[in-house]
């Protein structure tokens, strides 16, 4: 027994030098991770491509070997060919391009001659000898514009896919700018914007600068389509009716074009047990409601005042994106189910993300763009930790407060 106790304290003290050792290296590596913070980088996944290789999958398990054998010769084949057929389409565009560029060599030498031989000439056989030329480059430039838009007309347009799953903070509005900032880079009118939206709103100055960084895409006339799976409340339709359409699954939430604002008060608690808590502000309403000083009814009218006219921006907000809706009978603070929130003319659609973008992708190149940033080991860790506590909360909460079926 004596042996066993001594055991078990020489096991317990290892065991804490360990751990001791292990959280020292774990604070060392985040702090140099956050010294060394490298910035975020855009990652696109083909969607398009990642739908073909699933459906070919599905596809062959339904086969058996020697059917299994023969389709997928046939599919190496067609890849073959489409592979040799984007070989020769860039080949010509190359070609098309040394074509371009020598027709301007060579107009600018007719030029230069032309004007040489003009020195000697009169005025008149001066003009009429300019206007040739010029006749005949603005032909070419017809001629090189209209094979330009051919062979443009010839590339699929592109759906660009936005992924945006909004916290009280709205703090993804940091990625959803860099996200909007790269796709504009390279899009065009010809292609589209889908966003999908998950959010049950939160702060107005978060959600307001998340709805203006989809104004940018509107602003440069490209299509923008706002796709609702699950929520998208408050702040959250405040983004999604920025969209030129909006899509909601039929249970999804929309609406509560409302502000909520609640402030607990310990004042009482305080001068229960003889503590004073000071407050001194420079101006009538620095502070309309606190949290430990004594509040007045001046102070509560005022702040019921900022709430009315934060929503009446709201509402304001909304009617300008969709002039159709009856923004008085729906700006109420309630939501509706996506089916019902279409008859009031909240959404234009019923569908969910996956059948929309489904009927998108044999006509189009449909790509996932996202902005990463790599975390320290500390913020994974901490991460994980407080979203399991989040996340039984929030269980505990909804199976108590939402109505169940």
């Amino acid at each position: 027994m004596e042996y066993l106790a001594h055991f078990g304290l020489f096991l317990a003290q290892t065991l804490t030098v360990v751990a001791a050792i292990a959280v020292i290296l774990t604070l060392i590596v985040g702090l140099r991770q956050k010294n060394n913070t490298a910035k975020g980088q855009i990652q696109v996944t083909d969607l398009s491509e990642q739908y073909d290789d699933t459906a070919k999958m599905m596809q062959s398990i339904l086969m058996n070997p020697s059917e299994q054998k023969i389709w997928e010769k046939k599919l190496k084949q067609e890849e073959k060919e489409k592979r040799k057929n984007e070989k020769n389409l860039a080949k010509e565009q190359k070609k098309l391009a040394k074509q371009n560029k020598k027709n301007d060599s060579s107009d600018l030498l007719e030029r230069s001659e032309i004007a040489l031989t003009q020195e000697h000439e009169s005025t008149d056989k001066l003009e009429n000898s300019t206007n040739e030329p010029q006749i005949e480059m603005s032909e070419d430039n017809t001629e090189t514009n209209q094979e330009k838009s051919a062979s443009h007309s010839q590339e699929k347009s592109c759906v660009f896919v936005l992924d945006f799953d909004g916290g009280m903070d709205a703090k993804e509005v940091k990625a959803l700018r860099e996200e909007i900032t790269a796709v504009l880079s390279i899009a065009s009118e010809k292609d589209q914007i889908v966003i999908r939206l998950t959010s049950p709103g939160g702060v107005v100055h978060g959600y307001g600068l998340a709805a203006s960084q989809l104004a940018r895409i509107k602003q440069a006339n490209i299509p923008l389509i706002a796709i609702v799976d699950k929520v998208a409340a408050s702040g959250g339709y405040m983004m999604a009716c920025v969209a030129d359409k909006i899509v909601a699954a039929p249970f999804a939430i929309i609406g509560s074009i409302g502000v909520v604002a609640q402030v607990p008060n310990f004042h009482r608690l305080l001068k229960k047990n003889e503590i004073d808590v000071e407050l001194h502000t420079a101006g009538a309403f620095k502070r309309t409601l606190t949290l430990f000083g004594e509040n007045t009814e001046e102070g509560r009218e005022k702040f019921r005042q900022e709430l009315n006219e934060t929503h009446d921006l709201f509402k304001q907000f909304v009617a300008e994106q969709r002039p159709s809706l009856d923004i008085e009978s729906v700006a109420t603070g309630e939501h509706w189910y996506g089916s019902v929130a279409k008859e009031k003319g909240l959404v234009d659609e019923i569908s969910t993300s996956d059948d929309y973008l489904k009927s998108l992708y044999k006509t189009n190149k449909v790509l996932n763009v996202k902005y990463v940033t790599k975390k320290s080991v500390t913020e994974r860790v901490t991460k994980s930790a407080s979203q399991s506590l989040i996340n039984s909360f929030l269980t505990i909460w909804q199976n108590n407060q939402r109505p169940q079926i």
